[in-house]
């Protein structure tokens, strides 16, 4: 699958005029022909995180709706890593969203990451796969 996995942050800098990343973030996504993809987890938080303005919350929506960007199933199966993931980067710490980014990546052999959480993804190194290149 080619594709780019999408952290909440960088969902949140294009949404919210005011954030400090939204110029990067926008010209980034302008640059991105694969499809975007991400996981639940991240969804949720970037919604938390838009949580002051509805408006940017269903615009949001409206990149789901419109299949801008798509969401990865999580299972069952894929539980047991993410706690992995979560363990082995306990020191940092490593949240559920990343670990299911993390998963997803290892599932789907993706490396290409769209993400402000450079500080943690240099670290990530998924399983059978290289290490993240990032965008923006």
């Amino acid at each position: 699958m080619r594709a780019v996995l999408v952290d909440a942050g960088p969902l949140v800098a294009v949404l919210d005029h005011d954030d400090p990343h939204h110029e990067a973030c926008v010209a980034a996504l302008k640059t991105i022909r694969d499809p975007l993809v991400t996981v639940w987890p991240a969804l949720t938080e970037a919604m938390y995180l838009l949580g002051f303005s509805w408006e940017r919350q269903r615009a949001l929506w409206e990149m789901l709706e419109t299949e801008i960007l798509r969401l990865l199933p999580l299972d069952r199966g894929d539980a047991p890593r993410m706690r992995a993931l979560m363990d082995k980067y306990k020191d940092l710490p490593m949240d559920l969203a990343d670990a299911a980014l993390v998963r997803v990546a290892e599932r789907e052999m993706l490396h290409r990451v769209f993400t402000l959480d450079r500080r943690h993804f240099v670290v990530y190194r998924p399983s059978g796969s290289r290490v993240f290149s990032f965008l923006p």
